[in-house]
């Protein structure tokens, strides 16, 4: 049997007369950019996430980098960022100037770990990035009440966590502000390049609208220096008609997790922790074992796909090799030993029982 990893075509498909009536919507309006779409789309995303603004930008990098514009954060600064998370939350500070100051994960979750962040702390300082890693939320009340204590800006990195939930309430309302990616493969994602800007804040909202518009409210009128940064009216229309379907879709991601917890819970495979306070949507189902590689190329033979995220942790990349990084222990450790599992709302039960079968005969014969 082959088993995708996640296969994209398929959950289009699956809901192809509405993308395909989203597509006939934009292309008969003759209207491609900042249009009633992206209007549309940014309303209903926004009430969706508990928040009063939606801002679309180009992607999720971008999100984060124009949120920490948005701040005035930049050269000098440095922003607590967890060590165990996807290079673009660094390299969002990383292109204000800040510096990126890692914080270990904790080993249960591989969220960054609240109670190692105070000592992180310098008197340059500005903010805290915490990511909702592999659609399951990271603690933000601790993490908020260290951010009040020291007056400091919260930026949740919500790419991976559309419609999560911490203690009821949805990622990307549980800070100052929040940036999430539309990446086709993310739970909500385009069939291109997307992500989006959440928030309460009115004034740090109307600064968002002008720096991803070349810093511009009226046409060649300037107050920012500003960027092309613009969720275009076709993501925007596509997004709307996925939006409908995304609790169903994570609700489908939960019964797949809940079959791998079921089937996997006696095979000494390191199994997800889901602590209390979480509702996760499972965008990845992450496993962990100290025979990591040998586990993975197995499946490979066996037509199963894995992913390892993240094989190289940021301060290892060479792209930071000049900031001379102290060794983290836990991150390392995570990324020599999680594999993650093939994930999808279109996973059917034989491919469950297929995947989970041919991990059992590896732990067995290992």
């Amino acid at each position: 049997m082959h088993v995708p990893f996640l296969d994209l075509g398929q959950i289009n498909q699956s809901i192809r007369p509405q993308l395909d009536d989203a597509y006939r919507r934009v292309m008969d309006s003759g209207w491609y950019i900042m249009g009633p779409e992206l209007e549309g789309f940014e309303r209903e995303f926004a009430a969706y996430s508990d928040s009063k603004h939606c801002i679309g930008v180009g992607n999720g990098l971008e999100a984060l980098h124009l949120l920490l514009r948005a701040y005035d954060i930049g050269p000098g600064d440095e922003v607590i960022v967890p060590g165990n998370t996807f290079i673009a939350t660094w390299l969002a500070v990383s292109q204000c100037g800040a510096t990126p100051v890692s914080v270990e994960p904790d080993a249960r979750t591989h969220n960054i770990d609240p109670s190692l962040i105070e000592a992180a702390i310098t008197p340059r300082t500005r903010a805290i990035m915490p990511v909702h890693l592999y659609g399951q939320p990271a603690d933000m009340d601790p993490i908020n009440e260290i951010a009040a204590k020291y007056n400091l800006i919260v930026i949740e990195d919500a790419a991976q966590a559309q419609g999560a939930r911490y203690k009821g309430r949805r990622v990307g309302s549980l800070a100052h502000a929040a940036g999430t990616s539309f990446y086709p493969g993310k739970n909500l994602g385009a069939l291109g390049d997307g992500g989006a800007v959440l928030t309460n804040d009115d004034t740090i909202a109307n600064k968002i609208r002008l720096l991803r518009n070349y810093g511009s409210s009226i046409k060649y009128s300037h107050d920012f220096a500003g960027y092309n940064s613009r969720l275009d009216e076709l993501q925007a229309a596509f997004l709307r008609e996925k939006l409908k379907v995304l609790d169903e879709w994570n609700c489908l991601r939960r019964e797949v997790a809940a079959k791998y917890f079921m089937l996997l819970k006696e095979s000494h495979i390191e199994l997800p922790f889901i602590p209390d306070y979480a509702e996760p949507v499972w965008h990845l189902f992450v496993i962990r074992s100290k025979e990591r590689d040998a586990l993975k190329d197995h499946l490979e033979r066996e037509g199963i796909l894995t992913v390892v995220h993240y094989p190289i942790p940021p301060h290892l990349q060479a792209c930071y090799s000049d900031r001379n990084y102290s060794s983290f222990f836990v991150t390392e450790r995570l990324a020599a030993e999680v594999l993650s599992l093939p994930m999808s709302p279109c996973l059917r039960e034989e491919e469950i029982q297929y995947v989970v079968d041919r991990v059992k005969g590896f732990v067995e014969k290992a």
